[in-house]
């Protein structure tokens, strides 16, 4: 069985929501860095970067990283499950697109949530802090908009509940994202929330973002 370290409205919810389209027998294990608990103190004996999502392997193995685990689960793990593309050129569009999704907007999102980390001495300077966080978020939105205009298509119909789409749905919830997207590429919006709200994975995504 696969053990899948993760938290609630944190990226583990694209690698929750790739198990239960694959089929493949998983446990959540509730693990976040910032808060203190079992499940954390597993999760650093087999990830000393406490990185969540970690996914254990039933061979006791663990990787992390969501572009990999997705990559891994499509490829490796469940091949038939629709999860990356079939054909070559579409799968090496989906392998970029992943790699785009976790290089550019997940680490913008890591400057966003922790500013003092990208700058020397603005610890207590929240002006600073707060001029990083207004620039880094006008970067990610404008990020996004390519990302919807090179990869949106890949996101929408038949291909809504691949990994990519999974991972975009997911991290397009930050900062500001979809509020952005629903302006900016509402086509692409439409996609998003027809992802998240497929029957397949609803009620993963509903798990991890309850309803209003």
């Amino acid at each position: 069985m696969y053990e899948l370290y993760g938290s609630r409205g944190s990226g583990s919810a694209a690698i929750e929501a790739a198990l239960v389209l694959a089929g493949l027998p998983h446990r959540l294990v509730e693990a976040a860095s910032w808060q203190p608990s079992p499940g954390l103190e597993a999760l650093s004996r087999i990830n000393p970067l406490q990185q969540i999502p970690t996914l254990r392997l039933p061979d006791g193995r663990a990787i992390s990283e969501s572009a990999a685990i997705l990559i891994h689960l499509g490829l490796d793990a469940a091949p038939g499950s629709g999860l990356l593309p079939v054909q070559a050129g579409e799968r090496a569009q989906a392998l970029s697109g992943l790699v785009y999704l976790t290089a550019n907007c997940y680490a913008a999102i890591g400057v966003i949530d922790y500013p003092q980390r990208w700058c020397a001495d603005a610890d207590g300077d929240a002006a600073v802090q707060e001029r990083i966080r207004q620039g880094t978020r006008a970067r990610l939105h404008r990020l996004w908009e390519l990302f919807a205009d090179q990869y949106g298509s890949a996101c929408a119909g038949a291909g809504r509940l691949s990994a990519l789409a999974l991972l975009a749905a997911v991290v397009s919830k930050w900062s500001g994202s979809r509020a952005h997207l629903q302006v900016q590429r509402p086509e692409f919006f439409a996609a998003l929330r027809a992802t998240e709200d497929d029957p397949a994975v609803r009620a993963v995504f509903a798990r991890h973002w309850p309803p209003a």
